[in-house]
């Protein structure tokens, strides 16, 4: 399996592909590949507008199996440059028999408010495409409500943890593979240095931990038992 990432840092903080890759080989026994065009800040029209044949050329000729597509959030954009753009990266993954995946994001901490338009936002563009989507804000929110001594956020209260980037990746793992780990499965990143948001750790073996088990059983719990 080949995967393609779209998006800003909400796909890039803690090395979150990473994460999903290891996820799927764990649940499937298959091999799989990530790769990513991801830049801080940076929403659908700016990847089409001024990336554009970094797009193209990955989903002409890059032989992916899914692409996963995240508009910018905090703020939410244009809702109907989120549509345009997405609608293209989606023609492209048509053109090349990429599955496209929309990422459909978490509100910020301090305005949970929002994530109702971001559900209805991201449920209309699938619909309307027949694009998969990867319900995250959707079991952020649950999450939050089950267990608010979970936290999900990073300290700006807008990109993820360790904890919400696995709640992230799984909710992507199953909606691309069917399936999902292993409960066994426990480990999280967390790239953040603890003093800047720009330092990142740069030796991978410092940014792996375990989650607690209570924590996976309750992220595992709320998707497998989602109608």
């Amino acid at each position: 399996m080949k995967i393609l990432f779209i998006g800003n840092s909400h796909t890039f903080m803690n090395d979150m592909p990473q994460l999903v890759k290891e996820m799927i080989i764990s649940a499937t026994g298959e091999e799989c590949e990530v790769f990513m065009l991801a830049y801080g800040g940076r929403s659908l029209k700016w990847h089409m507008d001024e990336e554009y044949f970094a797009v193209r050329f990955n989903l002409l000729h890059g032989e992916y199996d899914y692409c996963v597509i995240q508009e910018a959030a905090h703020p939410m954009v244009d809702e109907e440059d989120t549509y345009t753009n997405t609608r293209r990266i989606v023609d492209l993954c048509r053109s090349s028999e990429t599955v496209p995946v929309i990422f459909e994001t978490w509100a910020e901490k301090a305005m949970p408010y929002h994530q109702e338009e971001m559900n209805r936002r991201y449920t209309k563009i699938a619909g309307e495409t027949g694009a998969k989507l990867a319900e995250i804000g959707k079991f952020w929110s649950l999450a939050g409500k089950e267990n608010p001594d979970i936290e999900l956020y990073w300290k700006d209260g807008e990109h993820a943890s360790a904890a919400g980037d696995y709640l992230t990746a799984l909710v992507i793992t199953k909606t691309v593979a069917g399936v999902l780990p292993d409960r066994s499965f426990v480990r999280a990143y967390d790239f953040t240095d603890p003093q800047m948001w720009r330092r990142v750790k740069e030796n991978i073996q410092e940014e792996s931990f375990d989650l607690p088990a209570e924590t996976v059983d309750l992220f595992h719990s709320l998707l497998e038992n989602d109608q």
